[in-house]
């Protein structure tokens, strides 16, 4: 019989934030692995046999193709290996110095409403930018969190931070990801999104220089307060 172990995600338990217990990988962790490990959450609070979670982890590099993703949108792989995602959405890149949040949460507890719950994670990203001192805003039919600026009387958009997510019996998953100090080069290879009216930028981009940790603990309290408010 073959030895079947367990991947070593390299779980820490973060905190818990009403009754949503938050976990975070260090090191890099494979996107198959973590569809792996989602998914069989997602089957267990389906069943009653788990609570919601929420996961803080980077990837190694990647470009995900989501389910309205476009085969023209893929410029290059820059030898950087492609995965095609049940999320919604069309393409991204994750990868170091890209904070990724997995969120396996049950609307079924909170709002079955897929606006409202896109809506809530944008606020969220919204919110902990802004302790940053970085005004970002929604952009009316493109999914995710932009900053728009002023460079020699010139407006430019770009985008910080991108959303995607599946529901399965009203138990959603995949989450949120934020640029924080990665090689935004690394996004050449595709049209992010689709969308080919606006650029990436990053925290660091943005000239806010912070850890990760400091990131990930004030975003998790901007969470207990929009997800345990109501």
């Amino acid at each position: 019989m073959p030895n079947k172990t367990k991947p070593n995600l390299n779980l820490q338990t973060f905190g818990k934030f009403g009754n949503i217990k938050w976990v975070k990988s260090t090191g890099l962790i494979d996107y198959g692995l973590s569809m792996d490990w989602m998914l069989s959450k997602v089957k267990n609070i389906q069943e009653g046999k788990a609570k919601e979670i929420v996961w803080l982890l980077e990837h190694p590099d990647i470009y995900t193709a989501g389910t309205s993703s476009k085969s023209s949108d893929l410029i290059s792989n820059n030898n950087i290996n492609i995965y095609k995602t049940n999320r919604g959405g069309q393409w991204t890149w994750h990868g170091p110095g890209q904070r990724v949040v997995y969120l396996i949460l049950n609307l079924n507890n909170k709002r079955k409403d897929v606006r409202w719950y896109v809506n809530k994670l944008e606020e969220l990203i919204i919110d902990t930018l802004l302790e940053f001192s970085i005004k970002s805003e929604r952009r009316q039919n493109f999914p995710g969190v932009w900053i728009k600026r002023k460079i020699n009387n010139v407006w430019e958009i770009k985008k910080i931070a991108a959303i995607g997510i599946r529901i399965s019996r009203w138990i959603a998953y995949h989450g949120i990801s934020i640029n924080i100090n990665p090689d935004l080069n690394k996004y050449n290879g595709i049209i992010p999104c689709g969308v080919e009216d606006g650029g990436i930028t990053s925290l660091s981009d943005q000239g806010i220089n912070i850890p990760m940790k400091k990131f990930d603990e004030l975003l998790s309290l901007k969470f207990d307060q929009l997800f345990n408010k109501n």
